[in-house]
C-alpha cells in the first residue's frame, strides 16, 4: 500500500473508533470529562422523540465515515462522509432533494439531483478548496464497487463550507485517498460530534462548530417514520438555544457593539456556512424531498443564523425506503407507494427539530481548536448553564 493511502487508512480508522462513542467508555482517570450533548443539559427541541442514538443513523441503512486531520500548527480539516444504504448506491439509487437557502458555497451534484430527483453515490462533505479532490474521490470510489465496471459517469455530492479561519486552506491537504477512507470506514451507530471530519476547522457563532446530528421518531399515527439529520456548522448570527438569547447574553453576537468599534470586527459571528444533510425511511416523492430539505434550512432560524450574505446554506434530504428508490437500467413499469403530500407534515416538523438540535450538539460537543492561523473556544458549558438558569429553564441545567 501506498504511504499515503496507508496514512488514510489509518485515519479512518482512528476516526470510526472515535465514532464508537458513548466516549465516556474511552475515558481513563488522567483524561476530561466529555463535553455533553443537548439533552444531556436538559435542551430538548420540540415534540418528537428522538431515536435511540439520537443520530442520522438511527434512520436503518444509514452510514457515518470521517476523516480527521490535523497536522503541525496549521493543518485543521477533514473529510465526513454519509452513505445511504449498504447496497451499491450507483446502482439502486435513493430518492433525493435539494433546497439552497443562499448559495454562497458549493454543493456539486445537485442540478443532476434536482434533475432526476435521485442520489447515486455517498454524500460528502468538507472544505471550500477540496470538492475537487472530494469528487475525484468519490467517482474513484463508487467506480471500484463490485458491479460498476462499466460505469461511464457517476454523479458525486460533495458539499463544503470554508475552515481557512482555522486551516491552511490553500494547501488543499484533503486527498482523494482520504475521501476514500471516510467512505470506506462509514459505519451505523453513533456518530462522532464537534471538532471531527469536515467540522474539524469550523466556527459556529462565534466559538468551535463543527459536526453535529440528532433524530426524531414519528408516532404510529404518523407512519412511525424516522427522521436523521447531521449538520457541518460554520455559520453565525445570534446563538438561540431553547428560545433562550445565549449569543447576546454571552456577548458574542452578530452585528454587536465591537463591530462599531472595529470594523469587520463581527464578520466571523454572522459569516460562514451551513451544510445540511436529511435522511428519512419515509417513502417520499423527490419533489417532497426537496420540500423536507427546505424546513431544514428554516430550522437554522431557530437557532438564531443570520443566513448571512457570505453563507451557503444548503439542505439535502435523501429517502432510504426501496419504494423510492430508482434502480440502474430499470425500464419496466413497477408499482409504488409513496406517501401522498397531506401526509408530509410531520416529517416537515421532525426536520426543523433535528436541525436544531444537531446545531446544538456541533456546539457543545466542539472542543477548542488553535493553530498558526487563529483559534476557536469552545462554547462555554458553565457559563451557558448560568445563562439558562436565569431564563427560567429546567432544573436539568
Amino acid at each position: 500500500m501506498r504511504p499515503r493511502l496507508a496514512r488514510a487508512a489509518a485515519l479512518a480508522v482512528a476516526a470510526s473508533l472515535a465514532a464508537a462513542w458513548p466516549a465516556r467508555a474511552f475515558l481513563t482517570a488522567a483524561e476530561p470529562e466529555p463535553r455533553p450533548r443537548a439533552r444531556e443539559i436538559g435542551i430538548a427541541p420540540g415534540v418528537f422523540p428522538p431515536g435511540t442514538l439520537n443520530a442520522i443513523t438511527d434512520v436503518a441503512g444509514v452510514r457515518v465515515g470521517q476523516v480527521t486531520l490535523v497536522e503541525g500548527d496549521r493543518i485543521r480539516t477533514g473529510v465526513t462522509a454519509i452513505v445511504p444504504h449498504a447496497d451499491n448506491v450507483f446502482r439502486d439509487k435513493v430518492a433525493g432533494g435539494v433546497f439552497v437557502g443562499n448559495a454562497f458555497g458549493k454543493l456539486a451534484g445537485t442540478t443532476q439531483v434536482h434533475e432526476l430527483g435521485t442520489i447515486e453515490s455517498p454524500i460528502v462533505l468538507t472544505n471550500t478548496l477540496s470538492v475537487g479532490a472530494a469528487i475525484e474521490g468519490v467517482v474513484a470510489e463508487v467506480l471500484s464497487w463490485k458491479g460498476n465496471e462499466d460505469v461511464r459517469s457517476v454523479n458525486a455530492v460533495v458539499g463544503e463550507t470554508n475552515d481557512g479561519g482555522l486551516n491552511d486552506i490553500r494547501a488543499l491537504r484533503v486527498r482523494p485517498a482520504d475521501v476514500r477512507a471516510a467512505v470506506q470506514a462509514a459505519a451505523a451507530g453513533p456518530v462522532a460530534e464537534g471538532s471531527v471530519g469536515a467540522g474539524t476547522g469550523t466556527r459556529c457563532f462565534g466559538w468551535k462548530g463543527g459536526i453535529g446530528t440528532a433524530s426524531r421518531l414519528l408516532p404510529a399515527r404518523y407512519g412511525s417514520h424516522t427522521l436523521g439529520v447531521l449538520v457541518q456548522t460554520n455559520f453565525g448570527g445570534v446563538l438561540t438555544m431553547d428560545g433562550v438569547p445565549v449569543g447576546r447574553a454571552l456577548g458574542r453576537y452578530a452585528f454587536g457593539p465591537e463591530v462599531a468599534e472595529a470594523p469587520g470586527a463581527g464578520r466571523s459571528q454572522s459569516g460562514g456556512s451551513c451544510m445540511i444533510v436529511v435522511a428519512t425511511d419515509a417513502p417520499l416523492t423527490p419533489r417532497d424531498l426537496e420540500r423536507l430539505a427546505a424546513r431544514a434550512v428554516f430550522g437554522l432560524a431557530r437557532t438564531g443564523s443570520s443566513y448571512d450574505h457570505g453563507s451557503g446554506d444548503y439542505a439535502i434530504a435523501f429517502s432510504t425506503a426501496a419504494e423510492a428508490r430508482s434502480r440502474h437500467g430499470e425500464v419496466a413499469p413497477r408499482t409504488r407507494v409513496l406517501l401522498p403530500p397531506d401526509a408530509v407534515s410531520p416529517l416537515f416538523q421532525a426536520a426543523l427539530e433535528a436541525t436544531e438540535e444537531a446545531v446544538y450538539n456541533s456546539l457543545l460537543r466542539a472542543t477548542p481548536v488553535r493553530s498558526a492561523l487563529g483559534s476557536a473556544e469552545a462554547l462555554p458549558v458553565d457559563r451557558l448553564r448560568d445563562v439558562m438558569r436565569r431564563y427560567g429553564r429546567p432544573a436539568s441545567f
